[in-house]
């Protein structure tokens, strides 16, 4: 009887699953990607591939025949679907059990309320009265489908929780109220947990975000008390552990006064962790993809002091051959940069690569990372007209 390839099909053709890519060449991992259009970020570099709706139980399983697991780009497989796949034999990592507490907002705050985990007061509100009672201002979330921003409002009136009641009921969903958060800085814990339990905890980073996007990620977060840094860690390895989470959780957190309190769940690589491409003995993808077989996890120790990855946004140029062009200069400059381009259009605000650098002297690589990403986005001369 022949043995099934150990082939991963990747749902999503973003830049994540297209950063899966070279580790699963180095282990001789084929992947097959379900792309919703032709020539996206990972299509360009993952050549069995097909394109359709992932919303679409058919062309779920057509991707997945013959396949001995299935991982992902996104978290917006239907979950039903998932089961389905599962009911046909179909592997997941992670599971729909666990996918879901990734997929809606409010379905993650009911299983950290049982599970006792610090977070935010929150409620489900389903009008502008509610979102009063609550208490304004206040965050209003859509239960599913938001993302870098997208889906959130900082309510201050009861005209503002009334666009998001709006909004949510166009999508079809409900929409979660969070209390407002006086932290002092927002941190990221990632880990990578396999199917038989074995589980790695990446050092605690800490995150710029601006105007809703991860802008910028330190490595290891700088003045983190330590004690604080192996709760994160705990808490991180905890929730996998309870939810059942298989391949990279990535646990944002928010940094009070007062200790550490849960923002957002993902169950995939996660932008916080891009670092771990050059920082770390072991990436994210590959852990994640060793992980989806069930391999020995890789180790998940920084290889230098500091690790800087900064975000490359598009601009108002919306042709890409304008951002290659950074690359002479920035890496003339800094001959130990290391850029990872995603092969996207650009346009405005987009996440279209980032830069990471490392060393011992933090300044050094926050200048730069900073100064690179810049140079790239066009925001220091290098695109002429």
């Amino acid at each position: 009887m022949t043995e099934r390839s150990p082939r991963i099909a990747v749902i999503g053709g973003g830049q994540l699953a297209r950063m899966m890519a070279p580790p699963a060449i180095a282990l001789g991992v084929p992947l097959r990607l379900l792309a919703e259009a032709e020539g996206v970020s990972a299509a360009q570099v993952i050549p069995d591939q097909q394109v359709g709706d992932y919303r679409d139980l058919d062309t779920l399983r057509a991707v997945t025949e013959g396949c001995s697991v299935v991982t992902f780009d996104h978290e917006h497989v239907p979950t039903e679907h998932l089961r389905a796949l599962a009911a046909d034999g179909v592997v997941a990592h992670p599971g729909p059990e666990a996918l879901v507490h990734a997929q809606d907002k409010i379905v993650m705050r009911e299983a950290m309320t049982r599970l006792g985990a610090p977070q935010p007061r929150w409620a489900v509100v389903a009008s502008v009265a509610e979102a009063e009672a609550f208490g304004l201002p206040c965050v209003l979330k859509t239960s599913r489908g938001g993302y870098d921003g997208k889906g959130v409002w900082f309510a201050r009136t009861p005209e503002d929780a009334a666009e998001a009641l709006a909004a949510a009921e166009q999508a079809g969903v409900r929409l979660l109220a969070e209390e407002l958060v006086d932290f002092r800085r927002e941190l990221s814990a990632l880990v990578a947990r396999s199917p038989s339990g074995q589980a790695a905890a990446y050092p605690v980073v800490a995150t710029l975000q601006v105007d809703g996007i991860c802008a910028e990620v330190v490595a290891p977060a700088p003045d983190l008390d330590p004690r604080l840094a192996a709760e994160a860690q705990k808490l991180a390895l905890r929730i996998a552990g309870e939810l059942g989470v298989t391949g990279i959780l990535a646990v944002e957190l928010f940094e009070t006064a007062d200790g550490i309190l849960i923002n957002e769940l993902a169950m995939r690589p996660h932008n916080t962790g891009h670092w771990t491409q050059d920082g770390a003995v072991t990436s994210q993808f590959e852990n994640h993809l060793r992980a989806a077989l069930d391999l020995p996890l890789g180790s998940p120790a920084p290889r230098a002091r500091w690790t800087v990855m900064v975000n490359i946004l598009g601009g108002d140029h919306p042709d890409v051959g304008r951002l290659y062009d950074g690359y002479p200069h920035a890496l003339a400059r800094d001959p130990r940069l290391r850029v990872h381009l995603y092969g996207k259009d650009l346009r405005p605000g987009r996440k279209v690569g980032h830069v990471n650098t490392f060393g011992d002297d933090l300044e050094d690589c926050l200048e730069r990372a900073r100064h690179a990403a810049a140079w790239f986005r066009g925001d220091l001369g290098n695109h002429s007209e």
